[in-house]
């Protein structure tokens, strides 16, 4: 997957989940969108591009979510280089199997986030995020799946074919 078309996707998609949490009346939990697109790219990008790309996407999320900068930066890398990790012991190629690659990225996502504010908030205002985690693994995991058949055929359309004698 392009890096562009990464960062723009996930753009789009941090804009319709600010809607859509809005709208749904959730002041707490979210739809973890940022996590499906890491979570795909660990499964189809090379460890350079997925790795520059969950920074500017954790950044992104960073500069959306009103938490302290740099948190989801650093978790995005984090978690890409985990799931690559977790990758080598698990085949993930069909959509209830992405659905919970991407489920168990945003339990991993949603701990640390926790933990982290946890550390560096004096108001222990992580208590709120462990409580609305349930919630929000049950919406991630239907934006997996909804969004399992779009990424693919993003990727599809961004993959460069071979030319020339040299293969």
């Amino acid at each position: 997957m392009k890096f562009l078309v990464a960062v723009a996707l996930a753009l789009l998609m941090l804009t319709l989940e600010s809607v859509l949490v809005q709208r749904m009346g959730l002041a707490i939990s979210r739809i973890d969108v940022t996590v499906v697109l890491i979570a795909f790219l660990a499964l189809r990008a090379t460890t350079l591009e997925g790795a520059v790309t969950s920074y500017s996407v954790g950044y992104l999320l960073d500069l959306m979510s009103g938490q302290p900068t740099g948190l989801y930066t650093f978790l995005g890398v984090f978690v890409f280089l985990i799931a690559r990790l977790i990758l080598n012991f698990v085949d993930v190629r069909t959509a209830a199997s992405f659905v919970l690659f991407a489920v168990g990225a945003d339990a991993l996502h949603g701990l640390l986030a926790a933990v982290f504010t946890w550390l560096t908030a004096k108001d222990g205002s992580s208590s709120a995020m462990l409580s609305a985690m349930p919630l929000q693994l049950v919406l991630t995991g239907l934006a997996a799946f909804l969004l399992f058949p779009l990424l693919r055929r993003i990727e599809a359309k961004s993959e460069r074919p071979a030319s020339g004698l040299l293969r």
